[in-house]
């Protein structure tokens, strides 16, 4: 699939080097064909690495996609330059009065705080209502992920007794579902959280569909209103280096932390980690942008109904 970003974007030469297919607006302009429109609130602390990480993961279909990165007005960036997020990113109030076919919010390294002591809160709040008019779809990844269950459907939280740090084995539910097909019966998918939503209070809730679960780690994909709202409490997005630059950054600072589970061979932080999550994170973003956006919103966005 073409991913549309501008031309200058540090991540588009990376996506170059690894043969995927990259255009800017020149390009874009010249084909006879409507646009994925997908905003991205990226809340990440490190935004060029998810950036490459997430457009790697939307570039597995025939679709045409144009990127929006959107960052907070109310939190200033301590790990990316100004000068990045002016010339890449876009405000909510910038894009408040569009429509997109989907939408990501990332996770965020805040989990130890309580949701309305994250300084961007109310703007996080505000967006997510938006969404509901304005976006055909929405994947709420990770710290997202317990904040969009917080503030749809009031489930809280809880701190675990332990990092769930690595790679673990998840099921498959409900597989007649679109999200989940081309799924094994069990995969592995990354995790890196302090916290977690109880599952048993997740599967209370009868608007949400849990697709995906593990024995010990519990929920890893669930879903409401036909997949208007799509909840990844994992990073499927993660590349292969990504849970050993947060192991070996934690060792530096002298930070108690577990090797990354199911991740090392022989679990030596020596060997070069194993990709083995890397087909199904295809798949659900894939299946994702088939069949609960494109498929969904007709060529003309505007009265879109919602």
């Amino acid at each position: 699939m073409p991913i549309k970003v501008q031309s200058d974007l540090p991540a588009r030469e990376i996506l170059e080097r690894e043969n995927i297919f990259v255009m800017d607006e020149s390009r874009a302009v010249h084909q006879d064909i409507r646009p994925i429109q997908i905003a991205i609130l990226n809340l990440m602390p490190l935004k060029e690495e998810t950036e490459l990480q997430l457009l790697r993961s939307l570039s597995n279909t025939p679709l045409q996609v144009d990127v929006t990165f959107v960052k907070v007005r109310s939190h200033e960036s301590k790990n990316t330059s100004t000068s990045h997020l002016n010339k890449f990113y876009v405000e909510f109030d910038d894009i408040k009065n569009k429509c997109f076919d989907g939408m990501i919010i990332t996770g965020a390294p805040v989990e130890m705080l309580e949701f309305e002591e994250v300084d961007y809160w109310e703007e996080l709040t505000l967006i997510m209502d938006w969404t509901q008019e304005h976006v055909t779809s929405t994947i709420y990844l990770c710290w997202a992920a317990q904040a969009g269950l917080y503030h749809h459907y009031g489930l809280k939280k809880r701190v675990m007794d332990h990092k769930v740090f690595g790679l673990f084995w998840h099921r498959v539910l409900n597989r007649k579902v679109p999200l989940v097909r081309g799924f094994d019966d069990v995969f592995l998918a990354p995790h890196s959280r302090h916290t977690d939503v109880p599952i048993e209070e997740i599967r209370k809730v009868k608007e949400l569909t849990i697709l995906a679960e593990s024995d010990e780690v519990g929920l890893f994909l669930a879903m409401a209103d036909g997949g208007r709202r799509i909840f990844v409490m994992g990073h499927p997005e993660y590349d292969r280096v990504t849970l050993d630059g947060e192991y070996k950054r934690d060792l530096g600072k002298g930070l108690a932390i577990d090797i990354p589970k199911n991740y090392y061979t022989d679990d030596d932080p020596q060997n070069r980690p194993l990709l083995r999550w890397r087909s199904h994170a295809n798949n659900l973003y894939t299946n994702w942008l088939n069949y609960y956006v494109y498929q969904v919103t007709p060529y003309d966005m505007v009265g879109t109904p919602f």
